[in-house]
């Protein structure tokens, strides 16, 4: 199969399947990169150790490099979305329905943003191939369980780890610091934090850009007429489009979702901060190297509740647990719902 970028550009001017899919993918990529990718920063920004722009630049190369040099060293997580699903032998209605389950995730987001459900990008498109795949083989037969697993593994660890790691790492930063001087802690504390926040940048682009990669390498298998991507290495100007992309999403900005993560759900000093990066850096990159898809938005949420417990319980805003609950009641369910709907209705009209 020829994957080079000049064969991939010829078969966008031939085929409007993988035309459409591609900006779709691009499209969502960008979104995620601008919604998505200031969590990593939230910490950072609210306690004062950078300002938001430069935070929001610094975040954005680190974005990219997470999605380049990560998926060059393990690319498990972007392997794990690609096989997630049997579209079957028949590439150009798989091709076709892989443009529905990302046209659901549209389709989705605009609902529910409408009717003020939280949503996650990372569920969405894990709910859409599974919706897209259901409805072109006709049943759960085209569901792969020994990959889709990984995904109630990533809700485990992207709340349970994430908290406890959270509220591990803030207890020992407590107890090794109680008797120094608390201007000269924070002085450590306001470049260790910086640290974190690339750190997280890094992870957040490894894991929600692998995610990405996978469905648009799965794409471009489809348009050589192969079903499957297994074995295949995913080529490097894939890796660079997409981690180019995201970047240019984190840079356009995300004030109010940093002023959301940092200051409305638990008020942080910077030691809590730096704990909260460095556990949701750790999360992410432990379910990076076992290719388990997580929701870096709530891993790291999850991470600065855990922060907050250390204090008392109380300091915990819990409407954003909720707010988590929700998303994975609603979202698995309603995109996959609506992803099967579309991959019908596009397979009758194509």
């Amino acid at each position: 199969m020829d994957i080079s970028i000049i064969s991939f550009a010829q078969q966008l001017t031939s085929n409007p399947a993988l035309l459409i899919t591609t900006l779709l993918t691009l499209g969502v990529i960008f979104v995620n990169g601008w919604t998505d990718a200031p969590n990593a920063i939230a910490t950072c920004v609210t306690t004062r150790c950078l300002r938001a722009r430069t935070a929001i630049w610094m975040s954005a190369a680190f974005n990219f490099l997470g999605v380049f040099v990560m998926t060059q060293i393990n690319s498990s997580v972007a392997s794990t979305i690609s096989n997630m699903a049997d579209f079957g032998n028949d590439t150009q209605g798989a091709m076709i329905a892989l443009c529905a389950a990302l046209f659901s995730i549209v389709v989705y987001s605009v609902g529910a943003s409408f009717l003020g459900i939280p949503t996650s990008e990372s569920h969405s498109l894990i709910a859409g191939i599974t919706g897209a795949a259901i409805a072109i083989q006709q049943g759960i037969g085209g569901i792969n369980m020994s990959e889709w697993v990984k995904v109630l593994y990533g809700l485990v660890l992207s709340l349970a780890l994430g908290f406890f790691s959270g509220w591990i790492i803030c207890k020992l930063l407590t107890i090794l610091c109680q008797n120094v001087e608390r201007r000269k802690a924070n002085g450590f504390f306001r470049f260790a934090q910086i640290v974190g926040a690339a750190a997280m940048s890094f992870m957040h682009g490894a894991q929600d850009g692998q995610k990405f990669i996978g469905v648009l390498f799965l794409g471009l298998a489809f348009s050589n007429g192969q079903n499957q991507v297994s074995g295949m290495a995913i080529p490097v100007w894939l890796m660079l489009l997409c981690s180019i992309v995201m970047a240019l999403g984190t840079s356009v900005g995300g004030e109010k979702i940093i002023k959301s993560v940092g200051m409305d759900m638990v008020k942080l000093e910077k030691y809590q901060g730096f704990s909260a990066d460095l556990a949701g850096a750790f999360c992410l990159l432990l379910s990076s190297l076992f290719g388990i898809p997580v929701s870096t938005t709530h891993t790291k949420t999850s991470a600065i509740m855990g922060v907050g417990a250390v204090r008392r319980i109380s300091a915990i805003n819990f409407s954003v647990v909720k707010d988590m609950m929700l998303t994975w009641i609603f979202t698995f369910p309603g995109c996959g719902l609506i992803s099967f709907v579309m991959a019908k209705l596009f397979m009758f009209i194509f």
